[in-house]
């Protein structure tokens, strides 16, 4: 029998991933949506960054992609404090959110009395999460960004699944829209059809390479899209593992960015300043995914072999 290694997961505090909440943690989980997302269970896409509310700012807004109500973010990389409650209660009158979310390494009781206090008063439309935030890593691995949901609504994975299968039945203008998107792709340009290029009601559509250990995503957002290589799903550090050596010369050769040193599953990528909301960008944005993807097709290829099919 082969003898297996074992090793301790070890804390690390989240100020020694993201020096500053404001500089570095803020813009770091816009940019990664998608693990808080996955903790909360809904589908996120961000639509801005330190909204002024008064004389404060939030720190992110988000849009649910179920129902298209608005999301507030309230992030702290410290214990929970009576500021930060009152800038929540500002920021929910002030921006007709839906769904709030504070983010934490810790809360006080008071604060998680006052989250579970808020689902028990008030309308069933509004939502109120406690997110607690660790930062992990085994051995001499990258460190990994962990979401522990520390209160939520009652009743919230049941109502939950309710709304989807609702939405399902009933798809909003928004999940139209980007159907059109992907069906008028697919039928206007033959070698995106060929690659996989389907339509479809989702935020983006992937490529996998290396028996699915490398996605290639191209997305469409709020007020921008873009291209981006991430790994499998459920493993967002395996293409960070595989291309680690020589990830960066990718990104030179391809002009983009690489974000293998932020222990982000998303390692490489491209972003386009335009809306798929508007039309009339349709065809420039078709241009360029398709410029964008044909390029790191041939990067991703030349090192593992052609697209999973």
């Amino acid at each position: 029998m082969t003898e297996v290694a074992f090793s301790r997961l070890i804390e690390i505090p989240p100020r020694d991933a993201w020096g500053r909440e404001d500089r570095d943690f803020t813009p770091w989980l816009a940019d990664n949506i998608d693990y808080l997302s996955e903790a909360i269970g809904l589908s996120l896409e961000l639509t801005g960054t330190e909204v002024a509310v008064d004389s404060f700012s939030a720190d992110i807004l988000a849009r649910n992609q179920l129902d298209e109500s608005i999301v507030l973010i309230e992030n702290q990389l410290e214990t929970t404090d009576h500021k930060h409650l009152g800038q929540i209660m500002t920021y929910l009158a002030g921006l007709d959110a839906k769904t709030i979310v504070w983010i934490a390494p810790s809360f006080r009781d008071a604060h998680l009395s006052s989250i579970n206090w808020l689902n028990e008063h008030t309308s069933e439309d509004f939502s109120f999460f406690a997110v607690k935030l660790r930062v992990v890593r085994i051995g001499g691995s990258p460190i990994a960004p962990v979401f522990e949901v520390a209160a939520k609504p009652d009743g919230w994975s049941r109502s939950l699944a309710d709304k989807r299968k609702s939405v399902s039945a009933t798809h909003d203008p928004l999940s139209d829209t980007r159907l059109e998107f992907w069906t008028t792709y697919a039928n206007s340009h033959t070698a995106a059809a060929n690659a996989g290029v389907r339509p479809k009601r989702s935020w983006n559509t992937y490529f996998s390479f290396a028996d699915g250990a490398i996605r290639l995503s191209l997305w469409i957002g709020e007020k921008r899209g873009g291209i981006y290589v991430g790994g499998r799903h459920g493993d967002k550090f395996s293409a960070k593992e595989l291309l680690d050596a020589d990830g960066p010369a990718m990104a030179d050769k391809l002009g983009s960015t690489w974000y293998g040193e932020n222990a982000s599953g998303h390692v490489l990528g491209d972003r386009l300043e335009l809306s798929y909301h508007d039309r009339a960008n349709w065809p420039q944005m078709y241009a360029w995914m398709e410029q964008k993807r044909a390029e790191y097709f041939a990067v991703l290829t030349s090192k593992f072999g052609a697209p999973d099919q």
